[in-house]
């Protein structure tokens, strides 16, 4: 086994990596090291913005529309909100052709809301987690038998907003030993689970693009076309733009299609029912 990489000065809390990690193969060494020097951009302080609660459907992350929170400015008004706070699980392993890929889920088909819809792992932080990365990964153990223990969490991507304003934040963990993953879905939140290559979500093939405006301000939602072991999937919204910002971050270079982010001002009244189309 490769020892844990040696550090020249210690991390903050969530960077640390689990007590049972273990270094994985040098590619994934040298991601690890890679991603633990990302910085996502700072948000404005929000001490004086007056807290609304903002509801998420069933408390969960689903695939919807979703947008880097530096492109929607809610924070940087007074006016406005803090929204409730969740966190989802990139989680990245090395497939047997080499290739970097992800761990996804499909919601079951049983639930009465956003059902059959392509998700990563996470939900809403509860009393008790310790940071994002404590949310992501307890998340993805309730949700598809995922063992914290076997992900080492190496870095936090800017929020990014749901459709219904829930401030999301993308924690970014490594698999190291893929075969100690036991596949374990929650029959009452997950249908499938299955993985894709990371890569896939900056390439302009198999993907499509639909315009809508909100506020006077056009965007896109990328949907992406899938299918792995004769199963189709359709990835899109939230997933979609957090997963374009993972692997853009990840492989070091932009998507090879336009992405186009609103940056529409948020109403000025904002309350549990307001939506982004």
């Amino acid at each position: 086994m490769i020892s844990i990489l040696r550090r020249l000065s210690p991390p903050p809390p969530l960077l640390m990596e689990p007590p049972n990690s273990c270094g994985g193969s040098q590619r994934l060494i040298a991601l690890a090291q890679q991603l633990r020097l990302y910085k996502p951009p700072p948000l404005p302080s929000s001490d004086d913005i007056e807290e609304q609660r903002i509801e998420e459907t069933a408390g969960k992350v689903v695939s919807q529309v979703g947008f880097a929170e530096s492109d929607t400015p809610v924070a940087r008004d007074p006016e406005k909100f803090r929204p409730k706070r969740a966190a989802v699980l990139v989680c990245l392993f090395e497939g047997d052709a080499g290739d970097l890929r992800v761990i996804l889920t499909k919601r079951s088909s049983k639930l009465s809301t956003h059902s059959g819809e392509v998700a990563l792992p996470g939900g809403k932080t509860e009393e008790g987690d310790k940071d994002d990365g404590d949310t992501a990964t307890r998340e993805a153990k309730e949700e598809i038998g995922l063992d914290p223990k076997l992900v080492n969490v190496v870095t936090v991507l800017e929020p990014f907003l749901s459709k219904h304003l829930l401030r999301v934040v993308p924690v970014i963990g490594i698999l190291n030993e893929k075969e100690a993953f036991k596949p374990d879905p929650n029959p009452a939140e997950v249908e499938a689970i299955f993985d894709a290559p990371l890569e896939m979500f900056l390439k302009d093939e198999n993907r499509t693009s639909e315009e809508r405006e909100w506020m006077g301000d056009k965007f896109l939602i990328h949907f992406f076309d899938y299918e792995t072991k004769n199963k189709k999937y359709m990835i899109w919204g939230l997933t979609a733009g957090i997963l374009i910002r993972a692997a853009s971050i990840v492989y070091k270079r932009p998507p090879d299609f336009v992405e186009q982010n609103p940056r529409f001002k948020v109403p000025r009244v904002v309350d549990r029912n307001t939506t982004i189309p």
